[in-house]
């Protein structure tokens, strides 16, 4: 996942806290819940794409374990606890490092994926999906929790909204006897979210497979704002091959530092405006560590986000255009300084572009299913994310192509302030509980207001015995 600016949160008092489908009380983790959550903090689910091949073993199949205990105590049946087929990594998209860790038989072994299902197999305009992802990047601590906040990797991203996700269902269940029956439930719960594993060999293979609804949610930072885009990214690698020198005759070898640097400052200066609605990230930047050296290998890489498919193509092609543009600008500019003119004389043929992935999908759902958007918003009590304001990468990405579906991007917290990715990470109590809430609102608004000629917008028996008083268009907010 990309980090994107810091968002501020809805204060409480919000429209988002004021739907006509409301629930008898607001919802609140339970002691039981803190605990899930804690256990799942405290085992580490960062794999070799974050952690290395030297790095402590993955658990991930002992945390999907706990999870799946947790969930089937609600009802939840396990459909699929496992890795996907060896075949999912051999595939031209998947991103060049995904392929490489797979050479090792060991990797997809421990890279578990675990299905859960609330209620029989339904049509996917009557299932309602959420993915939540179970790994996290490399950084692990013992985990916290004062009474107020959960400290820990993973904490906001994604373990504290995998566990409000069910403390959420149950709710709805509790307030909705028809969820699980009218209204099915899927939870994908997933490796290979992270350490740019793009969701290629844990929630794409559940999309393909079918496992989807007519209302898809991912769970992920967004301060309880729902976003329906996700833009996918690519990575590039620029590498330059040359000769290396000696500290005292550095004009006889090519200066890969200098050179990189050089491109390094044109790609950040020019390459932005051209990118459009996506973002440019010019990354590690490595030749050598040595003082009494010329380096003349090196590599830069670049990490590149955009909206649609079309502007990905066209992201490309601006790359290859600035670097083509650097090459010459550093050509005419060092070929008169001694020490770099065999670099300047040798630098368009010592410098290639090589592609660590490309070509992934980008969701962009607005205006896809209006109804969902009111379900969302006016049922549910839920903010839109604003369209002014820049998406980031999750695996909703692969949902860009599934039909008669709508899929939005919805979390508590926020990837910046919450330290997502850093050390420190956390999320309030508060913010879990909010988002419990928030969920099961979500699934009792779609049991009694489904897509249009569903005939779901009556209230059922249980609506208005759930809440005594409910008035003639709904429930009046609490």
């Amino acid at each position: 996942m990309v980090d994107v600016p810091a968002r501020p949160a809805l204060p409480a008092g919000s429209a988002a806290h004021s739907p006509t489908a409301v629930l008898p009380a607001p919802v609140r983790l339970t002691p039981a819940d803190h605990d899930l959550l804690l256990d799942l903090l405290n085992t580490p689910t960062a794999g070799p794409l974050e952690t290395g091949t030297d790095g402590p073993a993955v658990r991930l199949w002992e945390a999907g374990r706990a999870y799946a205990a947790a969930a089937s105590a609600l009802g939840l049946e396990v459909l699929r606890h496992a890795p996907p087929d060896p075949a999912a990594l051999r595939r031209d998209d998947v991103p060049l490092t995904v392929r490489e860790a797979a050479r090792d038989e060991t990797f997809l072994a421990s890279q578990p994926s675990l299905l859960l299902r609330l209620g029989p197999e339904l049509p996917r305009q009557d299932t309602v999906m959420f993915n939540v992802h179970l790994d996290t990047v490399a950084g692990w601590w013992p985990a916290r929790f004062d009474g107020r906040r959960f400290t820990g990797r993973g904490a906001v991203d994604a373990k504290g909204p995998a566990v409000a996700l069910l403390a959420g269902i149950r709710a709805a269940r509790a307030a909705e006897p028809a969820l699980g029956s009218r209204v099915g439930v899927l939870v994908q719960a997933v490796a290979g979210e992270e350490g740019g594993a793009m969701g290629t060999f844990g929630t794409r293979p559940l999309v393909e497979d079918g496992f989807t609804g007519g209302l898809n949610l991912f769970c992920e930072p967004t301060g309880h704002r729902f976003l329906p885009r996700s833009t996918a990214s690519m990575t590039a690698l620029v590498r330059v091959e040359g000769e290396d020198a000696v500290d005292d005759r550095p004009e006889a070898g090519h200066n890969a530092t200098v050179l990189l640097g050089h491109i390094s400052h044109h790609l950040a200066r020019a390459l932005p405006p051209r990118i459009g609605d996506g973002r440019v990230c010019v990354a590690g930047l490595h030749t050598g560590e040595r003082h009494n050296r010329v380096y003349g290998t090196g590599r830069l890489l670049l990490n590149l986000s955009y909206g649609s498919r079309p502007a990905g193509r066209a992201a490309e092609t601006a790359l290859e255009q600035a670097l083509r543009e650097a090459l010459a600008d550093f050509t005419s500019g060092a070929a008169g300084t001694p020490d770099l003119a065999r670099t300047a004389s040798d630098a368009t043929r010592i410098t290639s572009l090589h592609w660590y992935k490309r070509g992934l999908p980008a969701l962009d759902g607005r205006g896809r299913a209006p109804w969902a958007e009111e379900l969302l918003a006016r049922h549910a009590g839920l903010v839109r994310w604003p369209d002014e304001e820049p998406a980031f990468t999750c695996d909703a990405i692969w949902m860009a192509d599934v039909p008669d579906s709508y899929t939005a991007v919805f979390g508590p917290g926020d990837l910046d302030t919450n330290h997502a990715h850093a050390p420190g990470e956390h999320v309030d109590l508060e913010a879990l509980d909010r988002y419990a809430d928030e969920v099961a609102r979500i699934l009792v608004a779609r049991v009694r207001h489904g897509p249009p000629g569903e005939g779901t917008d009556e209230p059922s028996d249980a609506h208005t015995a759930a809440v005594p008083g409910a008035a003639a268009d709904g429930i009046p907010p609490r």
